[in-house]
C-alpha cells in the first residue's frame, strides 16, 4: 500500500483552514508563507495523485501580497475545474476541446473568493463529472492519497486528494449525485451536500429541469466546513430557508434518526453494513433514538435518474461543437458520456415522465422528515475500489451496473434537494476511510453540522500521518 501525503513543519503544519486564519490574525505567520507552503506541498503530491487540472501559482503569489477581505483571507484552496474563474480555463474533466481562459468569474466562484480565500487553480474531475471515479482514458486517474492503487473517487476527486494529502486546507466541490460526498469518503473528509440554492450557482446549474447539482466544499474538520458556511451566508444569504448561523459546538437535541442500509435499489454489503451499525450504536450511546425505516424512494428512482443523467450527457454531446467551436472533438470523449447519452436517446419518449417523478422527491422527503430528525446511511455501499474496476472504457452495461453497486445511497439528495454530510466515521478492513452519511430536511444543515461535531468529538476520524 503506497500512502502519500504532504504535511510537514511549514508554516501550514497540520492546521485546518480555521486554524490558519488563528494563526494569521495572531502574526504567528503570514500569507505569504502559507501560500508558499500550499504550492510546495501541491507540487510535492500532484503528480502521484493526478489531481491538478490547472496551475496559477502567480496569481496566487500576487493574491497573498495583497490579499482580498474576508474571514479567510490568505488561506489557500483550489477550485474544481467545472466552474469559470476569469483568468482560468474550464475543461469539465475531458480534453475534447482546445480550452481558453474565463473571461469573468461564475457565479459561484465570485461568492466563494468574496470570503478571502486563495485559489492556486484547478482541480481534476471525471469527465463532467458523470463517473463516481475519475479514470480519464488519456489524461490519467485521480488517486487516493490512502492508497495511491485505488480511485480518489468523483466526480470532485482532485479538490479531495489535495485536501485529504495535506496541500491545502479546504477545496471547492459540487455534488450532482454524490460528488462532494463520494470523494469525502474515500479520502477520511467531512463532505456536506448543501440544500438546494444555499450557495450562488453558475447559470448553467440553475437551468437544469431537475437543480440536482450543489456547490460546497471538502474539509478536514467539521469546523471548517461550518466556517465556510457561515462566511458564505454572509456574502450569499437565500431567504427562503433558515441560516445557518455560526455554529462552534454540538447540539443539545437529541434526535430521531432513520438507520438504512438498503439504499435505492441496492444495499450495503456485509462490511459496511457492519460499520453503519457500529455508527448506529455510538448514535444510541450518545442519547439519541435510532429506527431503522425505509429511504423515501419510489421503485422507479433509480431508473429515472440514470435516465436523467443520461440526458445530461446527451446535452454535453449534442451542443459541443455549437459551445465549443471546431476544436471539439466528440470522438475525445470516454465511454461512459457516450453510453449515457446514447441510452437518453433510445429512452427520450420516457424522459418527461421520469422528470415528473424525480421533482415529487422533495415532497416524499419532507413526509419523511416530518417523522425523522436525521437520516443515517454508509456513504457508499462497499469499500473504495481499485482503479480500474470502474474504467470508462470498459463495456458500458458493466460499468453502469458497478457504479450502482457503489453509489447505492448519494444520489437521493440530490433529487430531493434536501442536505447530506458525510463524515469519515468508519474504517475498512483494508485501512481506507469508509463515510458515514446523515441527512436532514430542507434547511436543515445546521442539524448536521452540530451532529458532526457531537461524532468527531465522540470518535475523532483517523489521519492519514497516524
Amino acid at each position: 500500500m503506497t500512502r502519500v501525503h504532504a504535511f510537514t513543519d511549514d508554516a501550514l503544519d497540520d492546521l485546518d483552514a480555521v486554524g490558519i486564519v488563528e494563526h494569521l490574525q495572531a502574526g504567528k505567520i503570514s500569507v505569504t508563507e502559507v501560500v508558499e507552503a500550499a504550492i510546495a506541498r501541491t507540487e510535492r503530491v500532484a503528480d502521484q495523485l493526478g489531481a491538478v487540472a490547472y496551475r496559477d501559482y502567480d496569481r496566487a503569489r500576487r493574491e497573498a501580497r495583497d490579499p482580498r477581505g474576508g474571514y479567510f483571507a490568505g488561506v489557500p484552496t483550489m477550485i474544481k475545474d467545472n466552474v469559470h474563474v476569469a483568468g482560468m480555463p474550464t475543461m469539465e474533466g475531458t480534453d475534447a476541446w482546445t480550452p481558453y481562459p474565463a473571461k469573468k468569474d461564475g457565479d459561484f466562484a465570485r461568492m466563494y473568493l468574496a470570503t478571502g480565500l486563495i485559489p492556486l487553480g484547478k482541480t481534476r474531475l471525471s469527465e463532467y463529472g458523470f463517473s463516481a471515479s475519475c479514470e480519464h482514458p488519456r489524461l490519467g486517474p485521480v488517486r487516493t492519497p490512502w492508497n495511491t492503487d485505488h480511485t480518489a473517487g468523483a466526480s470532485s476527486a482532485g479538490s479531495a486528494a489535495l485536501v485529504a494529502a495535506g496541500a491545502v486546507p479546504i477545496a471547492h466541490a459540487n455534488d450532482g449525485g454524490g460528488s462532494i460526498r463520494i470523494p469525502a469518503s474515500v479520502n477520511g473528509l467531512v463532505g456536506l451536500k448543501p440544500t438546494r440554492g444555499r450557495l450562488a450557482q453558475d447559470a448553467q446549474m440553475r437551468q437544469m429541469p431537475v437543480r440536482i447539482v450543489a456547490d460546497g466544499v471538502v474539509t478536514r474538520s467539521v469546523r471548517d466546513t461550518a466556517a465556510f458556511y457561515r462566511e458564505a451566508e454572509r456574502v450569499y444569504r437565500p431567504l427562503q430557508m433558515p441560516p445557518i448561523g455560526d455554529l462552534t459546538r454540538p447540539g443539545r437535541k437529541r434526535l430521531r434518526v432513520a438507520l438504512n442500509t438498503t439504499g435505492l435499489a441496492r444495499g450495503a454489503d456485509a462490511e459496511v453494513t457492519a460499520l453503519t451499525e457500529q455508527t448506529a450504536r455510538l448514535l444510541e450511546d450518545l442519547g439519541h433514538t435510532v429506527i431503522e425505516a425505509d429511504a423515501p424512494v419510489a421503485p422507479s428512482f433509480s431508473d429515472d435518474f440514470l435516465l436523467y443523467w443520461g440526458s445530461l450527457a446527451l446535452a454535453m454531446l449534442s451542443g459541443g461543437r455549437r459551445l465549443h467551436g471546431k476544436t471539439w472533438i466528440r470522438a475525445n470523449h470516454d465511454a461512459l458520456t457516450i453510453g449515457l447519452a446514447r441510452h437518453a436517446r433510445r429512452n427520450l419518449h420516457r424522459l418527461p415522465t421520469a422528470i415528473l417523478r424525480l421533482r415529487r422527491g422533495a415532497r416524499e422527503a419532507a413526509l419523511f422528515f416530518d417523522k425523522y430528525d436525521v437520516s443515517l446511511t454508509p456513504t457508499l455501499a462497499t469499500p473504495t475500489p481499485k482503479l480500474g474496476h470502474l474504467d470508462p472504457t470498459q463495456d458500458y452495461d458493466a460499468l453502469v451496473d458497478r457504479l450502482l453497486d457503489w453509489v447505492a445511497f448519494t444520489p437521493l439528495q440530490n433529487v430531493t434537494g434536501t442536505p447530506a454530510i458525510s463524515l469519515p466515521l468508519a474504517t475498512t478492513a483494508t485501512g481506507l476511510p469508509q463515510g458515514m452519511m446523515l441527512g436532514s430536511g430542507f434547511g436543515h444543515e445546521a442539524v448536521l453540522l452540530e451532529l458532526g461535531y457531537e461524532l468527531e468529538q465522540a470518535r475523532p476520524w483517523a489521519r492519514i500521518t497516524g
